[in-house]
Order: C-alpha cells, then sequence, then structure tokens
C-alpha cells in the first residue's frame, strides 16, 4: 500500500531531521554496509557447502584409514556457519573504538539512565554491522 503524498512529506522530514542530527547513524542506518555482510554470508555458505563436501568424502574415502577428509570438511562447515551468522572480518577493532569514544561524547546528559544504556545499545548494534 503506498504511502499518500502527507505521510511521504512526514516521512522526508523526518529523515532530513536524522541526517542533520546524527549523520553517522543515519549512514549506518540507512543500508550502506550491507553489501559486505551479504558478501559474508555468501562466502560463509559457499563455505559450508564446501565442508559438506569434504565432510562426505572423508566418509567415502579414507586416507590411511582414518577420515581425514571428514574432520577438514567439519572444520570447513563449522567456520563456513559462523562466517554466515556472525560479523567476522567486519570493518576492525579501530572504528568500533572511534565510535564508541565518538557517540560516549555525543551522549545526552542522562545517558547513565535506563534510556541512554539503550540508546548506546542500538547505536553499537549498528555500528558493528
Amino acid at each position: 500500500m503506498p504511502l499518500s503524498e502527507h505521510e511521504q512529506r512526514l516521512l522526508e522530514q523526518i529523515e532530513r531531521a536524522l541526517y542533520a542530527e546524527d549523520p553517522k547513524f543515519a549512514s549506518s542506518v540507512s543500508g550502506g554496509r550491507s553489501k559486505p555482510a551479504r558478501r559474508r554470508r555468501i562466502q560463509g555458505a559457499i563455505l559450508f557447502v564446501l565442508g559438506l563436501v569434504l565432510l562426505v568424502m572423508g566418509i567415502v574415502w579414507p586416507i590411511w584409514g582414518f577420515p581425514v577428509l571428514s574432520i577438514v570438511g567439519f572444520l570447513a562447515m563449522f567456520g563456513g556457519g559462523l562466517l554466515a551468522v556472525t560479523s567476522i572480518g567486519a570493518s576492525g577493532k579501530k572504528d568500533t573504538k572511534d565510535a564508541a569514544s565518538s557517540s560516549s561524547s555525543d551522549a545526552a546528559p542522562d545517558s547513565g539512565g535506563f534510556t541512554g544504556r539503550m540508546e548506546e545499545r542500538f547505536r553499537r548494534r549498528f555500528e558493528q554491522e
């Protein structure tokens, strides 16, 4: 269901206000960082499938009477699953530290309260992706 003209204007006003108030947060929410995360998920899925193939091949063709390929395949599956699910290989710790120091300096005076803590957690989650 499309938005009415009034709703579209309100949405544009909210977006402009968000960009004016906190451009770093607005750019992180806008989806600019989704391509690396999507690429890592695809790489993780491919690694998982490759590990599955190695796992089966190790059962069919054991080396020296021991399923070495199966162990390598299991480790590849585990690594691929971790890569797909988590943010391994993300932007790095340096960016996270910079973001944390800048967001703590921009925090509101009531940052020690419940609302401030929740806002800080919300910002950290979007900065990690």
